[in-house]
């Protein structure tokens, strides 16, 4: 399951993604926003960041206008490691090596097809952590 979240930028990104991931037989958690009604981008990277932490979920897609928001608001909670992608080469090494568990995405700043080929790209590749574990083990110590 994939939580999935967006501001009022990335509402209609989101809802195109949902349907996306569906027929990929990827089901997803919406946590809003509902509608392109304007709202702070905050609340909901903050929502599937939490979902994402607490392991009730395993991976999230954040969508705004750039993804920068978004991964600056998942990344305050603990645990988590977003990654703003626009290609999807970073997205398959974000998860390699970074374990990396949110994506964010800008729907003013790449295509809806785009979106679709790093969303495939990040969900289906494993994180290397024989090779990778002890840099995330440094991300974790440093947040305490």
């Amino acid at each position: 399951m994939i939580a999935i979240g967006s501001d009022h930028v990335g509402y209609e990104y989101k809802e195109k993604l949902i349907q996306f991931l569906l027929k990929n037989g990827k089901p997803a958690v919406d946590f809003g926003c509902f509608s392109n009604e304007r709202t702070d981008y905050p609340i909901y990277g903050l929502k599937v960041a939490d979902a994402v932490a607490s392991k009730t979920i395993s991976r999230g897609i954040l969508i705004c206008g750039t993804g920068v928001g978004m991964s600056l608001a998942a990344n305050q909670i603990r645990g988590i490691r977003a990654v703003v992608c626009s290609d999807p080469y970073t997205a398959k090494l974000s998860r390699e090596h970074n374990d990396t568990n949110i994506l964010a995405l800008g729907s003013r700043v790449i295509g809806l097809e785009l979106a679709e080929m790093i969303i495939l790209n990040w969900l289906d590749v494993p994180f290397q952590s024989m090779r990778h574990q002890e840099r995330i083990q440094i991300f974790e110590a440093a947040r305490n």
